[in-house]
């Protein structure tokens, strides 16, 4: 899945070979903002757009627009989980919070 970013927001793209367009949503919020566009190039202006008329429209109703994940995790393991991920984390002479960083963030390579 390939993804998209603009003011903070990220959408996910996919194509839809049936219309032969490339169709986005933001994600990371409960609110459902779609657009699509027939080129990278429409998609993209469709994608500002749909940020930019969102934040807008949240204004005017005073309603706040979602922001998307605020980098803040907060897991709940067991004990001997914690203990090896601090004892991994010490191996390779990173804080618990950096090396869990760096694990999470190979997420994104899947």
């Amino acid at each position: 899945m390939n993804m998209m970013k603009y003011r903070g927001y990220i959408a996910t793209i996919e194509f839809d070979n049936e219309d032969r367009i490339f169709v986005g949503h933001l994600a990371g919020i409960n609110d459902i903002i779609g657009f699509h566009g027939s080129s990278v190039d429409e998609l993209e202006t469709a994608f500002h757009e749909a940020v930019d008329e969102y934040i807008a429209i949240s204004e005017q109703t005073g309603r706040p627009a979602q922001r998307p994940y605020s980098g803040n995790l907060m897991l709940r393991v067991t004990p001997e989980v914690h203990a090896a991920a601090a004892i991994a984390a010490k191996a390779k002479g990173k804080s618990l919070n950096q090396w869990a960083a760096d694990v999470l963030g190979n997420a994104s390579q899947i």
